[in-house]
């Protein structure tokens, strides 16, 4: 019997090299510029038969986009795809081109903001607090949709709050020096000097932040603060009842996202660690892998990879993980109940809970 199979696995290879004896080989070489790479096949020189279909996936790092394949391009199926193929046949050179985003979107409660890229938000949802009274403002440069109100970051470190200001969490007209925002049922800002300030609910010391120092990154959720600290690891405190500030032993992260009831954490490999609330398996993260970006909802996370596909665990009563069909994404964000994503040429799409009108965003275009 092991003659046999030899004997058909060498007839086999045989046929192979009869089939490809009248095929030239070519060579690709393939390159990327700052903002990503080609991650499959990978880049440098490859030898391939005329006539052979190879597969290109460009990975994108956090805050960039594919904007095109450049070069010997003309049997590439897509241009303008992440994921896309190329036939070879004729030695050829390809590179794929990255630039950075400066539009994004932000969910909150009932809510979901937008930013333009020319500094001009817009905003969908319940209003019943003028939250989405955002029209009026200029330069901004980061959004904030919070339970029931909506922060703006100015070119100029100033900030800017509508909305549901019964705990103060709007008061924000003295800050300066800002260099990034969060909002819950409060509203955080992270000074240029790595120091956070806070305003609004503070039921469960959600605000004391007074003494937290080398300071990267914050996200806010309800009742809870998240700290990125520029080693690493992480801070966190308010709520703790389902444990979702258990972060003190995290190491090796570059991004934290604050959930209703569980905190997130983005690892420098692309794999991602979750702590708390685990009722509707939110924090079942454990096989991810070649995420860029994460973002937690009241009961639901969500991974954007660096393909620009998208992945969620949680709760999915109200449609909000149905991401598995999204493509060229380059920023999620995620309400309550609610997911929002932000493909690379600035049109939007939302899946979940719309019975505010949080998930009309089918308009919109972030890059005009």
């Amino acid at each position: 019997m092991a003659r046999i199979s030899i004997f058909f696995i060498t007839v086999a290879l045989i046929a192979g090299m009869i089939a490809y004896s009248g095929r030239e080989s070519c060579t690709l070489t393939i390159a990327s510029t700052e903002g990503g790479s080609v991650t499959a096949p990978g880049e440098g020189i490859f030898t391939y038969y005329e006539g052979t279909v190879i597969h290109l996936v460009a990975g994108i790092e956090a805050g960039y986009r594919l904007v095109d394949w450049t070069g010997d391009v003309d049997s590439i199926a897509n241009l303008n795809d992440a994921m896309t193929t190329i036939t070879i046949n004729d030695g050829c050179s390809i590179t794929a081109n990255f630039e950075k985003v400066n539009f994004m979107v932000s969910a909150g409660y009932g809510h979901t903001v937008g930013l333009r890229s020319d500094g001009n938000p817009v905003a969908v949802g319940d209003n019943l607090y003028k939250q989405l009274n955002v029209i009026p403002w200029e330069d901004i440069v980061q959004v904030a949709a919070g339970g029931e109100h909506t922060v703006g970051l100015k070119s100029d470190g100033t900030v800017v709050a509508v909305g549901d200001n019964y705990n103060g969490q709007c008061n924000v007209d003295d800050w300066t020096g800002i260099i990034g925002i969060a909002a819950g049922l409060h509203t955080l800002g992270l000074k240029s000097d790595g120091t956070v300030v806070a305003v609004g609910l503070n039921n469960l010391g959600q605000c004391n932040v007074t003494g937290w120092t080398d300071i990267v990154q914050v996200s806010a959720r309800g009742m809870g603060t998240v700290g990125l600290k520029s080693d690493g690891t992480v801070v966190a405190l308010g709520d703790n009842g389902s444990g979702q500030c258990n972060v003190a032993s995290w190491t090796d992260i570059v991004q934290v996202a604050a959930g209703g009831d569980h905190t997130v954490g983005l690892r420098s490999d692309g794999t991602v660690v979750a702590v708390g609330y685990n009722n509707r398996g939110q924090c079942n993260v454990a096989g991810w892998g070649n995420i860029i970006q994460v973002a937690a909802g009241g009961y639901h996370t969500v991974g954007l990879k660096s393909d620009g596909t998208v992945v969620a665990v949680g709760w999915q009563w109200e449609g909000q993980c149905n991401v598995g069909d999204w493509r060229n994404i380059v920023q999620v964000a995620v309400g309550n109940h609610h997911t929002v994503g932000v493909k690379s040429d600035g049109t939007v799409v939302a899946v979940g809970w719309s019975g505010l009108g949080q998930c009309s965003v089918n308009n919109w275009d972030l890059d005009p």
